[in-house]
């Protein structure tokens, strides 16, 4: 049923299997009025690009649109080849997040369930925190509002609620990127994240359905959450 959610233009049959190599938004429309990043434009296509040469196009039905900064390349299933991590946005419920691979849609969320709501991955948005074979996706659910990390599961082509911690952000109005990311200095992936009051850059592990908090500098700017991201 997801796979008929958004029209498939495709260039070429695929005779194998396929790795998306890169991704980008395209189609810009003012459709969705909203802003958050800075402007009134957004984007209803999403086209992928694979090792084979093959070109893949997606259109949203008009009530949709791709609401994000950039497409996210992961291997979320862990077979070997890249999916797609994106931000969608609905004009009646807002935003949720969603994977796709060279099929189409793969999974997606709940939308948040009001108009003009966002969400902003952290990072590539991906990682298997634990350790444990299956893949988490992480992002600040509602970074003006809620302020909220929420950590969804890949599992059996599904992405399930696990947790969520409250009390940081990754974006402020306007903005046309998202700070921080995922980092791993040695010692598993960190969500590296704002205080709520932008007063400090955070550092959030989550392991075994816990998390862990540390203060890792002032923030001073995109060069704090470079330095953080660095591991410096």
């Amino acid at each position: 049923m997801w796979r008929l959610a958004a029209l498939v233009v495709a260039f070429a049959t695929p005779a194998v299997a396929e790795n998306v190599v890169d991704a980008r938004y395209d189609g810009p429309t003012t459709r969705y009025a909203h802003g958050v990043l800075g402007d009134a434009v957004e984007w209803g296509e999403l086209v992928l690009e694979t090792d084979t040469g093959r070109s893949v196009r997606f259109v949203l039905p008009e009530e949709r649109v791709f609401e994000d900064v950039a497409p996210r390349l992961f291997d979320v299933d862990l077979d070997g080849d890249n999916e797609v991590i994106v931000v969608e946005a609905h004009r009646e419920v807002g935003a949720r997040l969603a994977i796709y691979d060279v099929e189409g849609l793969v999974a997606a969320n709940s939308y948040i369930g009001r108009p003009n709501r966002w969400l902003a991955p952290i990072g590539v948005g991906a990682a298997d925190f634990d350790s444990d074979g299956f893949v988490e996706l992480v992002y600040v659910d509602r970074p003006h509002l809620a302020k909220t990390v929420r950590v969804l599961r890949f599992i059996d082509g599904e992405l399930r609620f696990v947790a969520s911690f409250p009390g940081v952000t990754n974006h402020r109005i306007g903005e046309r990127d998202i700070a921080g990311g995922i980092r791993d200095c040695g010692y598993g992936p960190e969500m590296i994240v704002a205080s709520v009051n932008w007063e400090r850059v955070l550092a959030l592990g989550f392991k075994g359905l816990k998390f862990s908090l540390e203060e890792v500098s002032p923030h001073e700017g995109r060069e704090s959450f470079a330095r953080a991201m660095a591991c410096e």
